[in-house]
């Protein structure tokens, strides 16, 4: 019998079978190629495939850990989750259900977007399988709408509600309409919103962030567009006055310095055809928090 060769699957980083199997993973990855209430511009649906095609190319080298972190710990790469485009609710119990079943394992979940409405089952499924926690959204967009367009699972209803649940710590927003500003004055105890220009730099904002969310367990959903859209364009509604990247890691180092994060998503991801820049910085936004996540649990 002739002997045959075949490329490696498509995995997040591209990983050996001995690094990537998931009994041998302490890291599942959940692709979710969710779209179904986007307003604007449009393709989130395909930001899942374009972020593992991406991290192939990522280093598994990590300079500030002076390690090859994935290959120690593992990352198991699901197939995608199948749509269910029936309704915005159907979709969002799905991603609840899935969530729910692999926190339970105890590995680290992350969940690769498909539009923002998505983070709501995630937020579910992680309350439903591991209990109480705050959530973290880095994010363009308050995303505090009770409803709109006529649903109140659209993307700019996801975090209001994740505020049922779960204290919302917003950072990097810089859009959001009248009734948002209202509900965030009238809520302190439920939302803190951190506006672009109180986190862009500002030195102080890292010790703000930390007293917030010191010893507590969290739930960090990053939608790309936090980033400047010089650096992410390939998202549907890019607002300037964004993030940079090292804005971004400095988030992700204090909040891991300070507190358990017990999943994340990464969202909104739009990919631009010819322009594979914000793909790869998705890519690798991804794995330096999975690395920040899985060092403070000690692996």
């Amino acid at each position: 019998m002739p002997r045959y060769e075949f490329e490696p699957p498509q995995n997040f980083l591209g990983l050996p079978p001995d690094a990537s199997s998931f009994d041998r993973s302490a890291v599942v990855v959940l692709p979710v190629p969710y779209e179904l209430s986007t307003s604007y511009g449009g393709g989130t649906r395909n930001g899942p495939a374009a972020i593992l095609r991406a991290s192939a190319q990522v280093e598994l080298y990590d300079r500030e850990l002076d390690d090859e972190p994935a290959l120690r710990w593992g990352v198991h790469t699901l197939p995608a989750l199948a749509r269910d485009l029936s309704s915005p609710e159907n979709a969002v119990a799905a991603v609840e259900d899935a969530v729910a079943d692999l926190a339970a394992t105890g590995k680290l979940v992350v969940v690769l977007g498909g539009e923002h409405s998505l983070s709501v089952g995630v937020a579910r499924g992680l309350h439903r399988a591991l209990g109480d926690f705050v959530t973290v959204q880095l994010d363009a967009h308050a995303d505090l709408r009770d409803t709109y367009e006529g649903t109140p699972y659209s993307h700019a209803c996801a975090m209001r509600r994740i505020v049922e649940l779960s204290a919302v710590i917003q950072v990097g927003i810089r859009s959001l309409d009248v009734t948002e500003a209202a509900f965030i004055r009238e809520n302190p105890d439920r939302v803190s919103t951190y506006f672009a220009e109180d986190v862009v730099g500002r030195e102080e904002f890292a010790a703000e962030l930390a007293g917030q969310v010191r010893g507590k367990r969290v739930f960090l959903t990053i939608d790309v567009d936090a980033l400047d859209p010089s650096i992410m364009p390939a998202t549907g509604t890019p607002e300037p006055g964004g993030l940079s990247w090292q804005d971004t890691v400095s988030i992700l180092r204090t909040l891991n310095r300070e507190a358990d994060v017990i999943g994340f998503d990464c969202v909104e991801l739009a990919p631009i055809p010819g322009l594979h820049a914000p793909d790869f910085l998705a890519a690798k936004l991804a794995y330096k928090t999975m690395t920040y996540v899985m060092s403070r649990r000690g692996s």
